[in-house]
């Protein structure tokens, strides 16, 4: 390990609440991502097979075999996890794997699960349990997806069974991950499984898969009372051409406007439902017009159900300008520090976003960073000591935005938890296998894990936090 005497890179500041033991610090991944054995032990295809199969909507033809082997190799990762030092990994159940087509238990996939969560146990890591991480049982969207109200009950039954199966090993229940684009990615623009693009099928969706987080919120409480409930949203920054680095607010005012309704879309359109019980009328007024969900009486009070937490995923600004039309339009700023995948780095959006929820939201809930990482290309070399991943670029990106955080906190945010995106590099949906957002290097060939520097820094700091 590095010597104390050095200052560590990622490390976020001494006095910060995020040093003290009571913060939690995680990793996290998706099953569809690591699991790879598709066909084993009686998994039913999921959207996303279904998805990889189809030519041109995956980079390279890519598709979830092998992942990471994960299913096979499960005991070594978690022996991975442990030894990072962190108190909780944050992981999702494949539903596909998990019930019959009937709706019964599959109990060879259920008992992997129930190894896994046992191994964590066993470890000390804290378990936060994504219900859907988009991996929606194929024959569920031949009946319509998330477009068929029944799959919200559908989704209910899984979260019943679920939490009756794993009641007393979960610490913390995610419902869903990012309905944002499960919704907008899925059902809007076509860029995600399962291909559809109308931002009227989006909408509908979108409720849809809040009704079904909020009929499940009542299995969850029933069956594992001891458990923490919540939900993961991403949550995007938006920003005008004119902008600095920096960040404020500048820009004319139309622009300004159109920055208003990319963080309402992309932001209230979840965060409002679920906090207030109504959805941003803005919307479908004026971005989508006549694209209002259908809703039953009552809908919305099953939605906005009291919840422990709240997830949140966070990773880039975006630049928008007024399209003239009433709406915005993605422009590209040049001179702007990016990742892998083309994404501006902005830490500072994170911690002005935080601030501006706590302000909008009387009963924000406590607040859990469920994912914050970047993708680089990274690649292995060996060295003297074996081999290493130099990826600087990593290590600078979270040690900003662990910085976000912490401001945030001090301006009174309640935020009780980190999860770094991605334990590992793994299957990165449409963009196939090219982009690592890994802490952990993964050969896709050989299935060996290679820390990287990042991961090594990261281990150092958690080290030395519970050495005190």
């Amino acid at each position: 390990m590095t010597s104390p005497a050095v200052p560590n890179p990622i490390a976020p500041p001494a006095d910060s609440v995020m040093s003290q033991p009571g913060f939690t610090w995680g990793v996290a991944t998706a099953s569809f991502q690591i699991e790879g054995s598709t066909q084993a032990d009686g998994r039913l295809p999921s959207i996303w097979d279904t998805f990889c199969a189809t030519p041109g909507k995956v980079l390279g033809g890519d598709t979830g075999e092998p992942g990471c082997d994960h299913y096979r190799r499960a005991d070594a990762d978690l022996d991975l996890i442990a030894d990072l030092g962190v108190d909780a990994y944050r992981l999702s159940i494949a539903w596909p794997r998990v019930m019959h087509a009937d709706g019964t238990p599959n109990e060879a996939g259920i008992a992997f699960y129930v190894r896994l969560l046992d191994g964590m146990a066993a470890r000390g890591v804290k378990a936060m349990v994504t219900l859907y991480h988009w991996d929606l049982p194929q024959h569920l969207e031949d009946a319509g997806g998330w477009l068929n109200r029944d799959t919200a009950y559908r989704f209910a039954d899984y979260a019943d069974l679920m939490s009756r199966r794993l009641a007393g090993k979960v610490h913390a229940w995610a419902t869903l991950n990012e309905p944002w684009c499960s919704a907008f990615l899925g059902y809007g623009n076509g860029h995600h499984a399962p291909g559809l693009s109308d931002p009227k099928l989006a909408t509908q969706a979108m409720h849809h898969l809040l009704l079904g987080h909020g009929l499940a919120l009542a299995h969850l409480e029933a069956n594992d009372p001891g458990a923490q409930r919540g939900i993961v949203a991403n949550i995007g920054r938006g920003g005008t051409p004119g902008e600095g680095p920096g960040g404020g607010t500048s820009g004319s005012a139309e622009d300004l406007d159109a920055v208003r309704l990319f963080e309402m879309q992309h932001n209230d359109w979840v965060l409002q439902p679920l906090l207030q019980g109504s959805y941003p009328q803005e919307l479908f007024d004026r971005l989508w017009p006549g694209s209002a969900p259908v809703m039953h009486d009552g809908d919305l009070a099953v939605i906005s159900r009291p919840i422990d937490f709240l997830g949140i995923n966070y990773y880039f600004r975006s630049t928008v300008k007024a399209d003239g039309r009433g709406g915005f339009d993605m422009v590209e700023r040049p001179g702007i520090e990016r990742t892998q995948m083309g994404w501006e780095v902005h830490p500072q959006g994170l911690d002005e976003l935080l601030v501006g929820f706590k302000a909008r939201y009387a009963n924000l809930p406590p607040i859990h960073i469920t994912e914050n990482g970047m993708a680089s290309d990274d690649q292995v070399v060996i060295e003297a000591d074996g081999p290493r991943v130099h990826d600087v670029q990593r290590t600078a990106y979270l040690r900003r935005h662990f910085e976000a955080i912490d401001r945030a906190i001090r301006a009174g945010v309640d935020v009780r938890g980190y999860y770094v995106w991605s334990l590992m590099d793994n299957f990165e949906w449409a963009f196939g296998y090219e982009r690592r957002f890994g802490l952990v290097h993964v050969d896709y060939t050989t299935q060996v894990r290679t820390l990287k520097d990042s991961a090594r820094h990261f281990r150092d700091f958690l080290h030395r936090r519970r050495e005190g």
